[in-house]
């Protein structure tokens, strides 16, 4: 596929749209609220340190197993896009399967933003992305564009229908996608506002014009649901019927119907008789519980209160793993958490400042103290396994050398600047805001600890950018659109107003761009200059796990833990 790369800053308007635009930021980190003073709260991370670095000792960090037995070290994948449903053996029908989430659903209308593990039972998906990041068929049975990324062509499945009865077909497509160009806060507004025009070929094909050139378009209709999805369509008679109900009322394509919803307490749903692949799901139901509290959740899949958790932290992760009686699927992938400097104040607009950070934190001290000897460090946009990942960009990243970050403190103060900073975030992490506090201390700057609830601090600290250092833990299932949303100028993600002109026309031309190769040196080239620049502290990547009872099979998963449950099946 031929075309012509746009020149720095003149980037096509469509790319250079979702680099501006993105989705609410809704996985931030969490700490408890934090009181008293600060040389008090100083002496009481020092103990903490302390015992850290005690345990490195006791349990001798970067050995495979630790005095229980229990395995050590990075957590690496395992099974992370599911079973393998040839070995599994014959599917078994009928059965519910028992789910916890860690949060409660906000909606099934895809144009709100939520967390909702539900939606694509009752949805499916227009298409899916594979393993390797590139489109498949789903209900759509393809997607071609006829000159380069303008005009795209999307064909359907024959003789779909939605569990109302009524057909799934070119007008449903268009009338759903033209909900999220109507929806400023859809978190696939961005997506949609670059077609220009949309037409049902046929009742089976739909064109799709655009504003300009956009070769990343198709990954649009195959993403999850949280990070903004065209894929997920609501049958036009249920629209009609329920208006702004349809968010409790939802009627789609997918394996499963919501046949009642408990908000926290239960949601279940009943078996799609006429779903439209044939001799599936072999489930006879779902039931989700939201367990919210990470301990409940964790001990609820310990004793088989539930069949499947949706695991979100390193503790129930590494729990999971250590248990002989569960399944774990993992796979660490590009989402992770970090740290954002804010680039538009003291002292981190200083790239020493934020070096002299990087290189304070020990992160062998960190793993052992809290995330059970098993932290998966981050030192990179993308996750060393996948392809957008360059050495180069690892090579640059500062290491753990104490002795360098004072000595970069002490340059900026002898400079007149004050080192010492605010640290904000959430509630319920408090021993890592006290790790960093203490490794702050270490190389002599003060740090004070703010703490607010997640609602606070969503709105007042991170969206209003009020802030010198704070947390977050980023989604980036997929680099586009993951990457414009983290690091580029004015990305929804990019809380601390990083901006690099040469990261901005780099991840234009990736989304553009219909040459695999170019894409990958367009990212890698991301990849490099962010850590040059320093943007943000990567500490770690995500711990986004499904955790099942051994008798739970067919699990097919993205790494962000959202599944296709038309396969899944009980061994019982």
């Amino acid at each position: 596929m031929c075309r012509r790369r746009p020149p720095p800053g003149r980037e096509a308007p469509a790319a250079r749209a979702l680099i501006t635009a993105g989705l609410d930021e809704e996985w931030v980190g969490e700490m408890q609220v934090r009181t008293g003073r600060r040389r008090w709260q100083a002496r009481r991370a020092g103990v903490v340190a302390a015992a850290a670095a005690m345990l490195l000792v006791v349990t001798g960090c970067g050995s495979s197993t630790g005095s229980s037995g229990a395995q050590t070290g990075p957590i690496t994948a395992i099974d992370p896009y599911g079973g393998d449903l040839a070995e599994e053996g014959t599917p078994k029908e009928g059965g519910t399967l028992i789910l916890g989430t860690d949060r409660e659903a906000v909606s099934f209308d895809p144009t709100v933003q939520n967390t909702n593990m539900a939606q694509n039972a009752v949805y499916d998906s227009l298409l899916r992305l594979s393993p390797d990041g590139k489109v498949e068929p789903f209900i759509a049975t393809g997607m071609t564009t006829s000159d380069d990324g303008t005009t795209w062509t999307m064909t359907l499945t024959p003789n779909v229908t939605f569990s109302d009865g009524t057909d799934f077909d070119a007008n449903a497509v268009i009338v759903n996608t033209q909900r999220h160009i109507d929806k400023a806060t859809s978190p696939a507004h961005a997506y949609a506002a670059m077609i220009a025009d949309m037409q049902a070929v046929d009742p089976l094909t739909v064109r799709f014009t655009l504003t300009s050139p956009l070769a990343s378009f198709p990954i649009v209709f195959a993403q999850s649901g949280f990070n903004g999805t065209l894929g997920m369509i609501i049958s036009p008679a249920a629209l009609q019927k329920y208006g702004k109900d349809i968010a409790d009322n939802p009627v789609g394509a997918g394996p499963f119907t919501l046949t009642s919803w408990a908000r926290d307490s239960k949601m279940t749903l009943a078996r799609n008789p006429n779903y439209w692949q044939q001799g599936k799901p072999y489930l006879d139901g779902l039931e989700f519980r939201p367990l919210p509290d990470t301990e409940t959740r964790t001990s609820s899949t310990q004793n088989g209160d539930i069949d499947l958790a949706f695991a979100a932290y390193n503790q129930e992760l590494v729990r999971g793993l250590n248990n002989p009686d569960l399944r774990v699927y993992y796979g660490p992938g590009n989402s992770g958490e970090y740290l954002f400097f804010n680039f538009t104040t003291a002292p981190f607009d200083d790239r020493s400042m934020r070096e002299a950070i990087i290189r304070a934190l020990d992160m062998k001290a960190l793993s052992a103290s809290q995330y059970n000897n098993r932290l998966t460090t981050a030192t990179s946009l993308f996750d060393g396994a996948g392809p957008f990942h360059t050495q180069q960009a690892a090579d640059l990243w500062p290491t753990f050398d104490q002795a360098k970050a004072k000595e970069l403190v002490d340059a900026y103060r002898a400079k007149g600047g004050n080192p010492d900073f605010t640290f904000k975030t959430t509630s319920s992490r408090q021993p890592f805001a006290e790790f960093v506090q203490a490794q702050m201390a270490a190389i002599g700057i003060d740090v004070d600890v703010k703490t607010y609830d997640l609602a606070q601090y969503s709105s007042a600290v991170v969206q209003s950018g009020d802030f010198q250092l704070s947390t977050t833990v980023a989604p980036l299932d997929n680099p586009f659109p993951g990457a414009q949303r983290l690091v580029g100028t004015g990305g929804s993600g990019n809380f601390g107003k990083y901006s690099n002109p040469d990261v901005d026309t780099w991840l234009a031309d990736a989304a553009v761009t219909g040459d695999d190769a170019q894409r990958t040196k367009d990212y890698q080239q991301v990849e490099v200059q962010v850590n040059k620049d320093l943007a943000v502290v990567w500490i770690s990547r995500a711990y986004l796990a499904t955790i099942t009872k051994k008798d739970v099979k067919g699990v097919d998963r993205y790494l962000s833990r959202d599944m296709f449950f038309a396969t899944t099946w009980l061994d019982r």
